[in-house]
């Protein structure tokens, strides 16, 4: 992938400084999009550097349509270029949906669904013009099966199923593909709470994933030998939803 240019939402922790390192170690350079984590952002930035391509952060509220807007043209402009698109920015709100407030739904809905939307309205003309575009979203397990607790959760990612289906009927002519990855339990902040008790139960590999397994797929989805994969939903959670 050298001299293509990946944009990761979300890159500062977990999956998506999983998923920059291993496009930097690929040979790409990255555009890390974070919302708060300064230091966390910084510190994935210097170490994509250490991969000899470049690396930009950039901090930028997904869910806001103009801010992406603003942030997407800087990354243009930076790298001259964006050829891959990680849509992997989300948050986790979990309550029952008879005592969820407004705010919750909307929070969790708006940084995971509406930020993928976002990034792809803003990037998808760049991605076009690429010979290689590519967009990769981090949907869920709970998008397919839904869990109780996660009635928001679970309508954001299955929404980003909706949408990779459509994004890559409409792209595909241009060139350009759209798949998901679906995962289970992975090993990272927002799991830090599960208990190996439950993991032994549901997983049938019986443990955690790790966001390098994770990083990897992405990385595959962005190469040239998944030229030929558009509109896919793939899941990596270790049998949890065979």
């Amino acid at each position: 992938m050298a001299g293509r240019t990946a944009v990761i939402t979300g890159g500062s922790r977990g999956i998506g400084r999983a998923a920059a390192l291993s496009m930097a170690e690929a040979g790409a350079g990255v555009a890390i999009i974070y919302s708060g984590n300064e230091t966390a952002a910084e510190d994935t930035r210097r170490a994509a550097e250490n991969f000899s391509v470049p690396a930009k952060a950039y901090k930028c509220d997904v869910s806001d349509f103009n801010a992406v807007k603003e942030t997407c043209d800087k990354i243009v402009e930076d790298f001259g270029r964006a050829d891959i698109l990680v849509n992997n920015a989300g948050i986790i709100r979990d309550g029952l949906v008879l005592r969820m407030p407004e705010e919750d739904f909307d929070a969790v809905v708006g940084v995971s669904l509406k930020g993928a939307f976002n990034m792809i309205r803003h990037l998808s003309r760049t991605l076009i013009k690429s010979p290689c575009g590519r967009i990769i979203n981090v949907s869920s397990v709970s998008g397919l099966v839904g869990n109780p607790g996660q009635a928001n959760y679970s309508a954001a990612k299955a929404g980003m199923i909706g949408m990779t289906k459509t994004v890559a009927r409409e792209l595909a002519g241009r060139g350009v593909t759209c798949n998901a990855i679906a995962p289970g339990f992975i090993k990272t902040d927002m799991t830090s709470d599960v208990s190996g008790e439950l993991i032994d139960k549901v997983v049938p590999l019986k443990r955690m994933g790790a966001a390098e397994e994770v990083a990897a797929l992405a990385v595959f989805l962005a190469s040239d030998s998944a030229a030929y994969i558009t509109g896919e939903v793939i899941r990596i959670d270790g049998g949890m939803c065979i």
